[in-house]
């Protein structure tokens, strides 16, 4: 195994900048009062951080701060607390509100970006055939390993200055949109009558709605007008969505090293790669954890990172039978424990500590170092259970889960193959304080960071109301909620927010934990759990009872005084 990044154990805060309050401002404000001063060592802001336009920050533009959540002196703030970042870098893709994006379809062959995304058709030139429409289809035994998320190729048309159609490989979110013509606009730039563009914009309008592309509508009596009217379109054709980065571009890692540079500056210690397993694509072989393009990317950049002074998490979810994690943690990279909030739920559902129990010891005996959380801003993980927990245990968490309001992601339409659920951990677990307050303390208690989702830390509950705004495909507002200040000022009153609090600051000051510091897991019964850290002369204990959710936590200092106790 290769030496692993060095990594402080304290406790991580996970929010979006305007989760709690509005701002990032707000939020840095918040740490700082005594209820949370200490509470919190690092802090992982997503996304929505930077200057994006989709998928909630997942969808960069461009890693200047979005000026309307943060500023340089919340930043500032942060340091002078002593709480370090960790920050996203999306290495798979870009916004089409990229400058590198918008110079490529402003200049076309011009552009010095034009390979800065993977021009489909160069990509698979000499492995399928044109079609009319002027993207290769790619013989059939070159893409059969591959995955692609959503129905049919992953291409978007980009229309360039001379009129031509590009394909360019697009693995997430697209869309196309043409304005919607005025009667007045259209008669000046056709210079036709006022009452024919009216009729054409009759027509062409509710089309649009519709969704129908200009060159395939039906103009019927105005058939005459259809080209010059298509091609005012498309002339003014505007896109959303992202843009996969091809990354045997030299100015592709030219910008990864300034973004990474960035992200430095701005006070990260950890960062994030989102999406990075679909970086690396070659003819024929798997677009997703390929073998060496995976690897060999994540030397490359770790390369950059290291120029640096940052820590790596590639951001991967895959069953624990295919073994991924022990890859990435035998390459010297923390891994995210997917399978910890399904294990913990799990658990005390059916009060039965064994699967639990195996995958810490097998984190400890392996030497995986991990970043642990219970909730986070997508669902529960539940594909990463499959090979650890039996399958129709895994469907009873599922249908428990479900039957108090939360939703079910499949796998692209798969069935029966899950991949998450979405509901607040708190709601998961019946809104049952002492349920909440004893996974939270097991959380605490397993190898690894611990990360804090900001609505788990105020025992939020499923927000149905968000979901229904968000409409189709808004199923993870559900654990979203922005909280405002009156919000947080009542929730900080409960007993079972103050008692997660006293957790965090205890945990992150006490020498029992941490990476190296040794752990016993013991389940003399399946519904009882013990687990003893030591470290440093340091020891804590933590005794629960599965099935009441009674549960005792104890502590000694290296002169074997009482330091800390709590218990419910």
């Amino acid at each position: 195994m290769k030496q692993p990044y060095p990594v402080e154990r304290g406790a991580m805060l996970n929010a979006y900048p305007d989760s709690m309050g509005g701002t990032l401002g707000d939020i840095t404000k918040l740490l700082s009062r005594p209820e949370l001063q200490g509470a919190f060592t690092s802090f992982y802001i997503l996304p929505s951080l930077f200057n994006t336009d989709l998928d909630r920050g997942f969808s960069v533009i461009d890693y200047s701060l979005n000026k309307m959540l943060a500023d340089p002196e919340d930043l500032n703030e942060l340091r002078q607390q002593g709480i370090r970042l960790k920050l996203d870098f999306i290495l798979n893709h870009a916004s089409v509100l990229s400058p590198q994006f918008q110079d490529l379809i402003r200049r076309g062959e011009d552009s010095p970006y034009k390979d800065f995304f993977i021009d489909w058709n160069k990509f698979w030139e000499g492995c399928g055939r044109m079609t009319a429409e002027g993207y290769i289809q790619p013989d059939p035994e070159k893409i059969k390993n591959m995955f692609f998320r959503k129905p049919g190729l992953p291409i978007l048309m980009v229309r360039f200055p001379d009129g031509r159609d590009m394909p360019y490989w697009n693995t997430f979110y697209q869309e196309v949109r043409y304005p919607v013509l005025d009667p007045q606009e259209l008669m000046q730039a056709l210079d036709i009558q006022y009452a024919t563009a009216s009729a054409i914009c009759a027509l062409v309008n509710p089309a649009l709605a519709r969704g129908e592309r200009p060159g395939t509508m039906d103009f019927r009596r105005l058939d005459a007008f259809k080209e010059p009217v298509t091609a005012l379109l498309e002339s003014r054709r505007r896109y959303l969505g992202q843009m996969d980065l091809n990354i045997k571009s030299p100015l592709v890692w030219e910008f990864y090293e300034d973004t990474l540079r960035r992200l430095r500056d701005y006070g990260a210690q950890i960062v994030r790669l989102d999406a990075f397993a679909y970086a690396p694509k070659e003819p024929g072989a798997r677009n997703f954890m390929n073998t060496p393009g995976t690897w060999d990317l994540l030397e490359k950049v770790r390369g950059l990172a290291d120029k640096y002074g940052l820590t790596l998490l590639p951001e991967i979810h895959a069953s624990y039978g295919e073994k991924v994690y022990t890859q990435v943690a035998e390459k010297g990279y923390m891994t995210y424990d997917f399978f910890l909030p399904g294990l913990i739920i799990d658990a005390l559902e059916n009060a039965d500590g064994g699967y639990l129990q195996a995958w810490a010891r097998e984190e400890k005996r392996d030497g995986i170092r991990t970043v642990t959380m219970l909730g986070c801003h997508d669902g529960i993980p539940l594909l990463d259970l499959k090979g650890l927990v039996p399958d129709d245990r895994i469907q009873a968490l599922i249908d428990t889960v479900v039957a108090r309001g939360g939703f079910v992601k499949d796998l692209h339409g798969a069935k029966n193959i899950y991949y998450q659920v979405n509901a607040t951990y708190y709601s998961a677990l019946g809104e049952d304080d002492r349920k909440f307050l004893l996974a939270r303390a097991l959380h605490l208690f397993m190898p690894g960071k611990p990360q804090v989702w900001y609505l788990d830390l105020f025992a939020g509950k499923n927000d149905h109301e968000a979901v229904a705004r968000a409409g189709a495909g808004g199923h993870k507002e559900i654990n979203r909620t922005n909280l405002t200040a009156a919000q947080i000022e009542e929730a900080l009153q409960k007993p079972v927010v103050q008692k997660q609090l006293e957790l965090l600051k205890w945990r992150n000051r006490f020498e029992a934990f941490g990476f190296d510091a040794e752990m016993e897991f013991e389940c003399p019964e399946p519904h009882r759990v013990y687990i003893l850290w030591r470290n440093r002369g340091c020891t804590a204990c933590l005794g629960a009872d599965l099935r009441t959710a009674e549960f005792s936590i104890t502590a000694q200092d290296e002169s074997g005084n009482s330091c800390f106790a709590m218990k419910q």
